[in-house]
């Protein structure tokens, strides 16, 4: 059965102006996949996709010229929709807000324009579970990239920010993806809650910049007490400090908080300087993070080979 497409230009030349527009047009408990092709433009609106509009395709023709941009904040949120709907605070303050499952953006730019200093600031926030993004980027400042729930895929992606950036209680795989450190804080605030929870973020062959100035960004600090980041191959420029992680001034935290590096690299790396309560893991133990199975365990039932086809295979 062929997709079905919905068109979005701000200039009146394709079926809708708006992406919510497009949104609003798909059918409630949607069974088949739409795809939502947006012309390039600068679209000033915040963007909902609720829980009962799943298998979303939203496609851009280049991150740099397909951008949606607002700039709500935890204590200003301005929308569509009310509280109720949306939610409060950090929870409903995003530019886009995922509640949908299987859902799909590529070539995309999402980003919330509040300035430096206005606190929790979220470009996207994803609660709908299987959702994958390629080719996207995040920009923001404070609490950039607010993977809620669910299981998430990213790849060749490109995420901003300063403070817990990238955030939540997802299980996520990011794959070939440049994080960027803007200025001092934390690239992730991961928030398990139990030994038992299988959520975290692994970070899969990636590369960490900064701003220029040496050792002003943690790798991680525990939102939850189980906390778990694993970065794996991946560069990490001087931005990074000698330490590596944070214990959000809660000695507890060092208890349970699950800190891992494995095989990387670059003058932020630095092993020996790192806190004693994280890990450098030996090859055994990082083998279970290095498969896209942390984020697709059921290779029989694949949701990333059913939505992505030719696009990669199964295995990193």
């Amino acid at each position: 059965m062929a997709e079905k497409v919905l068109t979005v230009a701000q200039d009146g030349s394709a079926e809708y102006k708006t992406v919510q527009e497009a949104v609003d047009a798909v059918p409630e408990n949607n069974a088949d996949r739409i795809v939502i092709r947006v012309a390039p433009g600068v679209y000033k609106q915040p963007v909902f996709v609720p829980k009962n509009k799943g298998m979303i395709t939203m496609i851009g023709s280049r991150p740099e010229d397909t951008i949606l941009t607002w700039d709500n904040t935890a204590a200003k949120i301005e929308h569509h929709l009310d509280a109720e709907v949306i939610g409060k605070g950090t929870f409903g303050c995003g530019t886009v807000i995922v509640g949908g499952q299987d859902f799909i953006a590529e070539n995309m730019t999402f980003e919330n324009a509040a300035p430096e200093g206005s606190h929790q600031a979220v470009a996207v926030r994803v609660s709908g579970d299987r959702s994958a993004f390629y080719n996207c980027r995040f920009l923001g400042w404070q609490d950039t990239l607010y993977l809620h729930q669910g299981k998430q895929y990213l790849r060749d992606c490109y995420i901003e920010g300063d403070v817990d950036f990238i955030f939540g209680n997802s299980t996520v795989l990011f794959e070939h993806c440049h994080i960027h450190c803007k200025a001092a804080g934390f690239v992730t605030a991961q928030s398990r809650k139990t030994a038992e929870d299988t959520t975290g973020f692994v970070f899969l062959r990636c590369v960490i910049t900064g701003n220029g100035g040496p050792a002003y960004a943690y790798l991680g600090r525990p939102w939850g007490p189980f906390g778990r980041v694993l970065f794996a191959y991946t560069h990490m420029d001087a931005c990074i400090h000698n330490v590596g992680w944070h214990n959000w001034d809660n000695t507890e935290n060092e208890k349970t908080a699950c800190f891992y590096e494995y095989r990387c690299f670059g003058p932020g790396f630095t092993a020996d300087k790192r806190v004693d309560w994280s890990k450098q893991l030996s090859n055994e133990e990082a083998e279970a993070y290095l498969k896209h199975e942390f984020v697709d365990p059921d290779p029989q039932q694949s949701w990333l080979a059913q939505k992505l086809g030719h696009r990669i295979p199964h295995n990193a």
